[in-house]
């Protein structure tokens, strides 16, 4: 059968679109930019350097994106992002600072201004109003400082500082491990350790209980007032804590005991233990989230080289090991820090110091089990500390709520 040319043109250019449309569907979607801090060299000391990683949309894959940046000083070993993911700040443990990067729409990174400590850096949270920043240091005493946000600027100057002491104890060694805000806004807490008490490389001399969470309420003007009986019992050596995303529990993780703590928040934001807790986790947890669903916990367990989910009773906050999932998700050697993406709530991705690569993994949003993503570990530069996750392009706006 023979086609007229008027046939035959409409016959290509169908296919020409069909084609287009073909290659279309299979180009790589980014829906997240992942940004991973980690140290160029071989020893705690090297220069420190973000890497950024685009998220495809479909298989959670990881790919370079924008190029690398300095971190700013040495010993890269937290990170912060404002809630319109249009800052970052990185706190060097090394160096003693804090560095603000502003974010472009494609990833990039652009240093700004530089924040100088007399201690040691080493967790950062900031308020969902992105008017204050928790910096929370210490190498011999633990502090938390309060810095002034403005459109992103930070303040190179504290509007307050709060020492962590425990009373009666007031010569001991206290660390500080991490800091988080709520939600809301209206509270923070801190954990730290008393290495007087705890110390096993050596002798412990004091008989204060080791593991403590700090718990703060946010005044107007930024200050901060200790919550009704705190600090708070916490374990051992808590190491890291999370919120919930509906600002009514609390989640410590117990590096020393293998647990996870839960609180309830109270009124004024104190806090009360979970009365079936603590929860046993893997060894050595070191850090922990809440999907942004408030449905799920998961653990990274740094000694098992794993992770470990949970499902949130919604009622009492309890967590309980996922129903079906056997043993924890295998990441790659020592993973020590992870986050959900925060676009669409589906993708978490551990940052691997060993290994120096970053895992992936994909959320079943319906029962909180895990699959690996597509070509997982990702190779990061060396001893990779640190991970968060910014949205890219119209999935930015697509509210994960609780």
């Amino acid at each position: 059968m023979k086609f007229s040319k008027l046939s035959q043109l409409f016959l290509v250019s169908t296919l020409g679109l069909l084609v287009a449309v073909l290659l279309t569907a299979c180009q790589i979607i980014t829906i997240d930019y992942v940004f991973v801090a980690d140290s160029t060299g071989t020893s705690s000391s090297s220069t420190g350097q973000i890497q950024v990683f685009a998220v495809d949309s479909e298989s959670g894959a990881l790919r370079q994106g924008a190029s690398t940046v300095s971190s700013g000083g040495n010993g890269p070993v937290a990170m912060a992002l404002t809630s319109d993911f249009n800052n970052l700040y990185v706190a060097n443990a090394s160096s003693k600072n804090v560095v603000h990067f502003a974010i472009a729409s494609d990833g990039s990174l652009t240093a700004k201004e530089t924040l100088t400590l007399s201690d040691t850096p080493v967790s950062l949270a900031v308020n969902p109003a992105g008017n204050y920043l928790y910096v929370l240091y210490g190498s011999s005493s633990a502090n938390l400082g309060v810095y002034a946000l403005s459109s992103g600027t930070l303040a190179t100057t504290a509007t307050a500082t709060y020492p962590l002491t425990l009373a009666g104890y007031g010569t001991d060694t206290i660390l500080p491990t991490a800091v988080t805000v709520l939600n809301s806004g209206a509270e923070v807490y801190a954990t730290v350790y008393d290495q007087t008490a705890y110390n096993p490389n050596g002798s412990a001399t004091s008989t204060a209980h080791p593991g403590w969470v700090f718990g703060f309420t946010v005044g107007s003007n930024g200050t901060l007032a200790g919550t009704t009986n705190s600090p708070y019992q916490a374990g051992i050596k808590p190491s890291a804590l999370a919120a919930d995303p509906t600002n009514r529990f609390v989640y410590v993780t117990d590096w020393a005991s293998n647990q996870l703590v839960g609180y309830t928040i109270g009124t004024n934001g104190a806090l009360t233990y979970m009365l079936n807790g603590p929860f046993k986790t893997g060894n050595e947890p070191s850090g922990v989230v809440v999907d942004p669903r408030g449905s799920y916990i998961y653990v990274t367990n740094s000694l098992d080289n794993d992770l470990s989910a949970y499902t949130i009773t919604l009622a009492s906050g309890s967590p309980s090991t996922l129903a079906g999932t056997g043993s924890a998700y295998s990441t790659d050697t020592e993973p020590v820090a992870l986050a959900i993406d925060p676009a669409l709530g589906r993708f978490i991705y551990t940052a691997n110091h060993l290994g120096n690569s970053a895992s992936g993994f994909r959320m079943n949003t319906s029962t909180g089990a895990l699959s690996a993503t597509q070509a997982t570990p990702y190779p990061t530069d060396a001893y990779p500390t640190a991970v968060v996750i910014v949205p890219h392009g119209n999935h930015s706006l697509q509210a994960v709520a609780p």
